[in-house]
This record gives C-alpha cells, sequence and structure tokens, in this order.
C-alpha cells in the first residue's frame, strides 16, 4: 500500500477512534483531497449523529488525535478536520517508489475486473470532423487511466454498418460516376468515398425513383440479403481503414470493432424484439410499427414513446444498440458508452429499455460536449467541415514551425518527429484539459503554447529534466529525504505522491480533465525548482537531487502517457 493510502486510512481510524472515545457511534469516515492540507475529512455528514454542529464537531475531532505514524498533526477549519502528513516518511517513500516502479508508477496492482470502454463509434460515412474529436480523445485516455487502476481493459468501436447513411454511401459508390461524384480533397480512403455519400445523398432527396432503390437496399440488408450485406460491409470497411488511420494519427488504437449487422446475422435483434413485443410497455400502432411507453421510466411528453421495430418489421439502430449492450454486458464487468451530448436521451431510453428486458446491468454514459473552432459550428451534411484530418496537419506544420524557430540547425528528421509528437500532443492535451461536459473552443494560441497550461509546455519540461539527467552523467540514487529540505523540493515531492490519487480519479470516476491538471502542477513545481535550487553542482546533495529530477522526469513521462501523448526527450 503506497503513503498516501496508509495515510488515508490512518487519518480514517484516527477520526473513528475520536468519535468512539466521545460516545458518538463511529459512521463511515470519508477522507478527501484538500487544497487546504495534505488530506481533509468532512464533519458534516456526522454532526447530526454528533448532536453537534460541523464546526464544533470538527474541533472536538481534531483535539482527540495526536500525531502517531504517518499523521504530523490535526487543525479543524470550518467543518473539516485537516491532517498534515509526516513529511520525511513521504518524501522518503515516495522517491523510493518511483525509483523502484518506474514506467509502473502510479499503477494499482491487477483487480481482475473486466470493463469495456465503447467510444468514437463514428458512422462509417465519412472522416472524423473536429467536432467530435473529444471522443476518441477522451475514450482512450479513459481507457489508460482504468488500465493503470488495475482492470483488463478492452476498448471497443461499434461500427454502424447497416443504417441508412451507409446504404446510401453504398449505393453511391456503385451508382454514381466519378465525374459526378466530384473529386476528393486529399489522396485518403474516407476522403475520396465521402463524395460519392454527398451526391447520393442528393439524388435520393431530389430523385423518388432513387429514394425507392435505397429503400429496397435497406430491406434486403434487414431481411439478411447475403449480397447486399457483402456490398454494404465492404463498403463500411473501406471508409473504416480512412477513420482507423486517423485515429492512429492521434494515438488511439482500439481493441475490438464491432458490427451493428453481426445482431442481425445471428438473430439477437429479433429476439429482442420479441421479448419487447411481450412486454407490458409494448404496443402497436395502427401502420404495425412497435414501441414501449416510458412513461413509467421518467421519460415524458413526445420522447415517451420508444419505438423499436419500424411499419413493415424491420429493426432500428436503437433495437440493435439493445442487443449489442446484452452482448457487452456478457463479456465485461463494466461497461462506459463515451457518448456526445446529443445522445442524452437516447442513452436514457436505452437504460428503460434495458430494465423492461429483465437487465440488472446498465451502462455508465460518459457525456461530452462537442468541439466548436472560433469561426463557429460545422454541418456536416453540406460538407461545410473541418475534419480532424485537417487538425492534425495543421498542429504537426505549426508545431514544426515553433521548433525551427528556437532551433534553426536541427536536422530535418528530427524536426518532424519532435514536431509530430508536439503537434498531436497539443491537440489531445487541449482538448482533454476541458471537463468534459463543458464547451470547448479549439484555439491554436492556447494549445501550442510553449509556456502555458499546455500540451507543449508539459513536454518541454520533460525534455529539460532528461536534458539535466544527460548533462550530469553518471549518480547513485539517493533518496534521502534528510538531503531534499528545501521548499520547493518538498513542494514538489508533494505533487509526485499525487500521481496514483489522480490516476484513480481520473479512471473510476471518470474525470480525465484532472490529469492535465496535474501534470501542469508538476511541471510548473518543477520549474520552479530547476530555476532556485542548483543541482549538478550543488557537492554533496548532487545526488539526492538529481534523484529528485530523475522522479519528477518519471511521474511526467507517466502523465504524459496517461494522455496518449509522447514523452520526447529533446524539444
Amino acid at each position: 500500500m503506497k503513503v498516501r493510502e496508509r495515510f488515508a486510512r490512518e487519518a480514517a481510524e484516527a477520526v473513528s477512534a475520536a468519535l468512539s472515545r466521545m460516545g458518538v457511534e463511529a459512521a463511515q469516515v470519508a477522507t478527501e483531497v484538500s487544497d487546504r492540507a495534505d488530506l481533509s475529512v468532512p464533519c458534516f455528514s456526522m454532526s447530526k449523529a454528533a448532536g453537534m454542529a460541523p464546526k464544533e464537531l470538527a474541533e472536538r475531532i481534531a483535539g482527540e488525535i495526536s500525531p502517531s505514524g504517518l499523521i504530523a498533526g490535526a487543525s479543524p477549519l470550518n467543518g473539516y478536520v485537516n491532517f498534515a502528513i509526516d513529511a520525511e516518511a513521504l518524501a522518503r517513500e515516495t522517491l523510493e517508489d518511483i525509483l523502484r516502479e518506474g514506467d509502473g508508477y502510479g499503477s494499482a496492482p491487477p483487480s481482475g475486473l473486466r470493463v469495456n470502454v465503447e467510444h468514437t463509434s463514428t458512422n462509417p460515412t465519412g472522416p472524423i470532423h473536429v467536432g467530435r474529436a473529444r471522443n476518441p480523445i477522451i475514450g482512450d485516455t479513459l481507457a489508460r487511466c482504468l488500465s493503470r487502476c488495475g482492470h483488463d481493459v478492452t476498448t471497443e468501436y461499434y461500427v454502424n454498418d447497416v443504417g441508412k447513411q451507409v446504404v446510401v454511401l453504398t449505393w453511391g459508390v456503385e451508382n454514381v460516376p466519378e465525374a459526378d461524384a466530384g473529386g476528393a480533397d486529399r489522396d485518403k480512403t474516407d476522403h475520396r468515398l465521402v463524395p460519392y455519400y454527398r451526391e447520393a445523398n442528393r439524388r435520393m432527396e431530389g430523385e423518388p425513383e432513387v429514394q425507392e432503390r435505397i429503400a429496397e437496399m435497406l430491406r434486403r440488408f434487414e431481411a439478411g440479403d447475403a449480397e447486399v450485406i457483402g456490398k454494404v460491409r465492404e463498403t463500411a470497411e473501406a471508409m473504416l481503414g480512412g477513420l482507423r488511420a486517423t485515429l492512429s494519427a492521434i494515438g488511439v488504437e482500439l481493441d475490438r470493432y464491432t458490427w451493428e449487422s453481426d445482431f442481425i446475422a445471428d438473430g439477437s435483434a429479433a429476439r429482442i424484439v420479441s421479448e419487447l413485443k411481450a412486454s407490458e410497455h409494448a404496443e402497436q400502432t395502427e401502420d404495425g410499427s412497435w414501441n414501449l411507453d416510458l412513461k413509467d421510466f421518467g421519460i415524458q411528453g413526445k420522447n415517451t414513446r420508444f419505438t423499436f421495430t419500424r411499419s413493415d418489421g424491420t429493426t432500428l439502430y436503437t433495437t440493435r444498440d439493445l442487443a449489442y449492450h446484452m452482448d457487452k454486458f456478457s463479456r465485461s464487468d463494466r461497461v462506459i458508452d463515451v457518448l456526445g451530448e446529443d445522445q442524452k436521451l437516447g442513452s436514457k431510453q436505452l437504460c428503460s429499455a434495458l430494465r423492461i428486458l429483465g437487465s440488472d446491468r446498465l451502462p455508465e454514459p460518459m457525456f461530452y460536449s462537442f468541439v466548436s473552432l472560433p469561426e463557429g459550428k460545422m454541418s456536416t451534411r453540406k460538407g461545410v467541415v473541418v475534419y480532424l484530418d485537417d487538425l492534425i496537419d495543421e498542429a504537426v506544420d505549426r508545431a514544426r514551425a515553433e521548433v525551427l524557430s528556437r532551433r534553426p540547425d536541427i536536422p530535418a528528421e528530427k524536426a518532424d518527429e519532435i514536431a509530430e509528437a508536439v503537434g498531436v500532443g497539443a491537440i489531445r492535451y487541449n482538448i482533454v484539459r476541458v471537463q468534459p461536459e463543458k464547451q470547448l473552443v479549439f484555439r491554436w494560441e492556447d494549445a501550442l503554447n510553449f509556456d502555458g497550461n499546455s500540451g507543449p509546455y508539459i513536454q518541454y519540461v520533460h525534455a529539460r529534466a532528461c536534458s539535466m539527467l544527460r548533462k550530469a552523467g553518471a549518480y547513485s540514487p539517493d533518496p534521502d529525504p534528510s538531503k531534499l529540505t528545501d521548499e520547493l523540493e518538498a513542494r514538489l515531492i508533494r505533487s509526485l505522491s499525487r500521481f496514483g490519487e489522480v490516476v484513480r480519479s481520473a479512471g473510476e470516476l471518470r474525470r480525465v480533465h484532472l490529469l492535465p491538471a496535474y501534470a501542469h502542477e508538476v511541471a510548473s513545481a518543477f520549474n520552479q525548482f530547476y530555476a532556485a535550487v542548483p543541482v549538478i553542482s550543488s557537492g554533496e546533495l548532487r545526488d539526492a537531487r538529481l534523484t529528485l529530477v530523475e522522479c519528477a522526469r518519471t511521474v511526467l513521462r507517466n502523465a504524459l502517457d496517461c494522455m496518449g501523448m509522447k514523452a520526447p526527450e529533446e524539444m
């Protein structure tokens, strides 16, 4: 058990013992990280049982606690008991843990829990646009954190190869002449195919004959027509190849791709329909379609009716999504869906239908607001859109220009390597640093700032630590806390000790925005230490201070890895 985990346990036990001595039945004692202390215990939930106000209770509890073990002291403040940790024990154990565990520092032992994180799942009808860029970046970062929490994590992409959109694309690829489709803006599969989708969509809206042919394709697909299913799958796979290349460019690799059509082919969607029809909440309308009445599940108004088959008997995306979630439950202990804010109602309807099906499991939705640019929002239907590929290219180009302005003599190959790491890192950091539920406007001056709260700044500080260690040469690791007594050293060590806590909060509580804030905290603490405290020329303190530099470098590298960012050793 790490030093901060033991400290939290000792603090909780000390409060419980104090309550017992006061004649108060000890409740569950909650501890929380605080800006005012190393650890705080709120007394609000315990005040009723104690028969006193939270402020008075905190004062009484603090008066009962004496320094012992890792507890250096306890003091009351506005209804909280604030604990201070033994600084020498914290420093020694933190540095020893980092030196011993290296890349594994901040990771928990295997939990045996299987966690499924579904993210991205964009329709295979066109390239990923900037508005949806948060989904793969948030999903991948969350999965990385959950893996460090000790869980067996599977990331998954649900490929929508059944819906009308992908059938429209397939019809367009087969029937629209290349000259009518127009040229692509880049030589990449997803970009080459999207003009066919636009032209097919235009014709469908204006030509009833085309609309009927596409509707017939959709009916044949749902009926299990192998020829149509094969053609649609081939088109979707081609498009998906381009999407995977984009994801790979930002460091996102998914473990599994599940095809929506599989739930038609294996009969599971049909079984879901049969079970729903047997429910007391199901009813058939005059046109032959079936729906669920969800008013008993807190859904009101026009959204009360949840349609699960069309009038012709074909299933909908939502029906197949139910089969998909039942499948995920069969192979996972915890299911997390990363979804755009426009899916809140759909997610609520899905969970209601799962309850009707008798499922005792529900997915955990993680919603995010869409990304916009200062120029405004984007429209995909008319082709007015900024693609993620464009954003990546722009970020790398701007990063390369910044690198060359600082190091004009750097070899071209090295400049390209650094530019790719910095450009992609800038995108990932700038997107994940904002709480997912909050709106995000992507601004270049924020993303590529080498001095502020940005990805390049964290990477630069990591490179600075690497440079110090290269210049120092050989040294003997020395985690002796008696040699690291400067206030700036103590502050840096305290920041390093919190990495495991931050990873657990980012993963278990799905608060991935805590990672960039933490990385910036560590980088700032290191820079203050670097600027004020001599290291290489510090005589008998040299090895201890170089040990601190090594530990800071390790934690920065691990934090960057959690965010899916590279850790350059020079910039």
